[in-house]
C-alpha cells in the first residue's frame, strides 16, 4: 500500500474546500425555486437536504486531511460559516416568508429571526469544539422550517410565529446545544445515527408534504426531543469553569 505524497495530501486537503464549497449550488437552486411563482416547498427541503448532508461530511473530512495546515491558503470556517447561514437560516426563513405560514402581518419577523443567526454565526464562542456545544439555538431554521409547513396546515399560523419568536430568543441566549459532529464520549455515535434515521424520516415525509401521516409525523419528533433534552442534560453536567 503507497504511502500519499506531499503533493496527493495537499490536493486531497483542497478537494476538501471544493466539496464545502459545492453546497452553494443546492443552495442557489433552493433559492431559485423560492423566488418562482409557484414554489414547492418539497423541492427547496430535498435541495437544503443535500447540502446539509455536504455540510456534516465536510467537517470529519477537513479534520482527516488536516486543511488548516495542508490548505492553509483558504480559510474553510469562513466558507462553512457562509453556506451554514444561508442554508440552515436565511433560505429557509425566507422559504417561511414565501409560503405565507406566518399570520398576515407578521412575515417580516423572520427578519428579526435572521438578525439573530447573524449575531450566533459572529459570537466569538459560537461553537465550544472542545467540549462539543454549540452557543444558543444553533440556527436550525431548516428544521424550523420543514416542521412550520405542517403546522400550517393542521394547527394554523401562531403556532408558527409563536415558535419563531421563541427560537430567535433562544439563538442569542447563552445556552448550549450539541455539536453531534463533536459530541462527547459515548454520546457521539447515538446521537449522529439519530440524525441518520431522522433525515431519511423527513425525506420519506417529503412525498405527502404539508399532510404526512401523522405516526411519521411522530414518530420524527423522537430525534429532535431526545436531543434538545440531551443537550439541556449535558449542559447541567458540563463542568464549571473556575473563577
Amino acid at each position: 500500500m503507497s504511502v500519499p505524497t506531499d503533493s496527493e495530501t495537499r490536493w486531497s486537503a483542497y478537494g476538501v474546500h471544493v466539496l464545502t464549497a459545492s453546497g452553494i449550488i443546492p443552495a442557489a437552486f433552493a433559492m431559485r425555486e423560492i423566488a418562482s411563482p409557484d414554489c414547492d416547498p418539497r423541492v427547496v427541503f430535498g435541495l437544503l437536504l443535500l447540502t446539509t448532508f455536504i455540510d456534516a461530511i465536510d467537517g470529519p473530512l477537513a479534520r482527516r486531511y488536516h486543511v488548516k495546515t495542508r490548505a492553509a491558503a483558504i480559510d474553510g470556517r469562513t466558507i462553512d460559516d457562509l453556506l451554514d447561514y444561508l442554508t440552515f437560516a436565511f433560505i429557509p426563513l425566507m422559504l417561511v416568508w414565501q409560503m405565507q405560514w406566518l399570520p398576515e402581518g407578521t412575515g417580516w419577523t423572520v427578519t428579526i429571526a435572521m438578525g439573530a443567526s447573524l449575531f450566533g454565526f459572529a459570537h466569538r464562542d459560537a461553537k465550544d469544539e472542545d467540549a462539543g456545544f454549540f452557543r444558543g439555538f444553533p440556527s436550525y431554521w431548516n428544521v424550523f422550517a420543514f416542521y412550520a409547513g405542517i403546522l400550517f396546515s393542521t394547527v394554523g399560523p401562531w403556532a408558527i410565529v409563536i415558535l419563531l419568536w421563541t427560537l430567535t430568543l433562544l439563538t442569542i441566549l447563552p445556552v448550549r446545544f450539541i455539536y453531534p459532529n463533536l459530541a462527547p464520549g459515548s454520546w457521539r455515535k447515538p446521537l449522529l445515527g439519530g440524525a441518520l434515521v431522522w433525515s431519511l424520516l423527513m425525506l420519506a415525509m417529503l412525498f405527502d408534504y404539508p399532510s404526512p401521516s401523522d405516526w411519521l409525523t411522530n414518530l420524527s419528533l423522537v430525534y429532535p426531543v431526545i436531543y434538545t433534552l440531551a443537550s439541556f442534560w449535558m449542559q447541567l453536567k458540563r463542568p464549571r469553569p473556575r473563577r
